[in-house]
């Protein structure tokens, strides 16, 4: 069986000189008709209790190139200036429901530079695509083929810190989805071992960070000496940023190629809920957090299990996976970081991380065959045991069946909590 989803396909491209004038200008024209828009809607607000719709904005931009001072708003593509609207659009709307914060002013030097033409602002042909207020088509380098017959929606044209040109292509592609299976898998997340499976194995972490360090801190030594504004200042900023650019695209590709191995060889992912924002402010190891990527990780099992079939268990972050014995379900009372390996009451002997990842792995599958909730605060013993319980009695034997009966979803077992938005795309 297979599905049709939107997915996006990024490409790199070297544009001419024309070109990359006519996308900078672009770049400027989007962010500042956002920030305009953002402060009109803020001062609206603040000043008199009034709330600015899309619809209005939109004629307030028409207005803005009508003036001497935003004429120059008239000579790039009118259709990126609309999509900022309707982005800004978005950003309120996600505010006001509670999912996000309050906009934000795009900045010049770290915001990302992007604009994003819909199908009139664009011409696809034979291949070649061929943007608004531009004669020659983009020199795209095609490092994968689109799906067949793919007719684009969106494209949108980026350039990163690392003076590097992308473009997106949404278009829609036909995913089939993989043959059920009856294997399940719990993943521990960690620093030493990226991730620990419930099978025993340990997946090494990378460390893509710490593998460009000496060259990153010599880049940023190379940054600091040079004179604010000076364009030798500009080079070496480029230099660090592409050393930047180096270690995600490392660090990207092998969380791709990881979500993709679990994704496929398991039925059922369960994975912890993990306040990463909050573990990051231990400064002995936020560096070595913010290099796994764990976030980035459950992305991507997110909308990978949603294209393929899948199902992903997320289960409450308190849940005590390695203190709780997987044999006997006793749970300790202390064990600090630094124990590895650690023996239990019951004569047990258990690695850490293998430990965490069984019991990550027996509580997804027993709360979601078995409807034992997971506690949404830290969880009793009596609690653990009464899931270990329906385990033993065959609850979770074969192919567990998660709420809804369909392939695909991800469920948060006692977090309280709603998934990420899953994405429907690869970006």
């Amino acid at each position: 069986m297979a599905r049709q989803v939107k997915r996006a396909f990024r490409y790199c491209f070297c544009p001419t000189g024309e070109q990359a004038a006519e996308l900078a200008r672009t770049f400027g024209c989007v962010r500042l008709v956002y920030n305009r828009a953002l402060a009109e809607r803020s001062r609206a607000w603040y000043t008199e209790q009034r709330r600015i719709s899309y619809v209005q904005s939109s004629a307030t931009l028409t207005a803005w190139k009508k003036t001497d001072e935003l004429a120059f708003l008239g000579e790039v593509s009118s259709v990126p200036l609309q999509q900022a609207l309707r982005h800004l659009q978005t950003a309120f709307t996600n505010f006001f429901a509670g999912r996000a914060m309050y906009p934000r002013f795009k900045s010049r030097k770290k915001s990302r530079a992007s604009a994003e033409y819909t199908r009139s602002a664009f011409r696809w042909r034979d291949g070649e695509l061929t943007l608004a207020r531009m004669s020659d088509p983009l020199a795209i380098v095609w490092s994968r083929p689109l799906p067949e017959n793919a007719e684009p929606s969106t494209i949108t044209v980026s350039r990163d810190a690392a003076g590097r040109w992308f473009c997106s292509i949404l278009c829609t592609d036909t995913i089939a989805r993989l043959d059920r299976m009856e294997q399940a898998v719990g993943v521990d997340a960690g620093v030493t071992s990226l991730v620990t499976l419930s099978t025993g194995e340990k997946i090494v972490n990378p460390r893509h960070e710490r593998r460009d360090r000496e060259s990153l801190a010599m880049a940023q030594r190379d940054l600091a000496r040079k004179v604010p504004g000076s364009a030798n200042r500009d080079k070496a900023s480029i230099r660090v940023a592409r050393i930047h650019a180096r270690i995600t695209d490392r660090r990207r590709d092998f969380l791709h190629k990881l979500s993709t191995r679990l994704v496929r060889e398991n039925q059922v992912v369960v994975i912890e809920d993990l306040n990463v924002r909050n573990m990051v402010k231990n400064h002995s190891l936020a560096r070595a957090i913010s290099d796994a990527a764990w976030r980035q990780l459950r992305t991507m099992l997110e909308y990978k299990a949603g294209w393929y079939g899948r199902d992903l268990v997320v289960i409450d972050r308190w849940f005590p996976s390695s203190k709780t014995c997987s044999q006997c379900g006793s749970i300790t009372e202390k064990l600090p970081l630094d124990v590895r390996v650690w023996e239990c009451g019951c004569g047990a002997r258990h690695d850490r991380d293998v430990n965490a990842a069984r019991n990550i792995a027996a509580a997804g599958l027993a709360a979601s065959a078995c409807g034992a909730g997971v506690g949404p605060q830290r969880v009793s013993s009596r609690t653990r045991q009464s899931v270990l319980k329906q385990e033993s009695c065959g609850a979770t034997r074969g192919l567990p069946r998660l709420s809804g009966g369909g392939g695909g979803q991800t469920s948060v077992i006692g977090s309280g909590s709603m998934p990420s938005a899953v994405l429907p795309y690869r970006a």
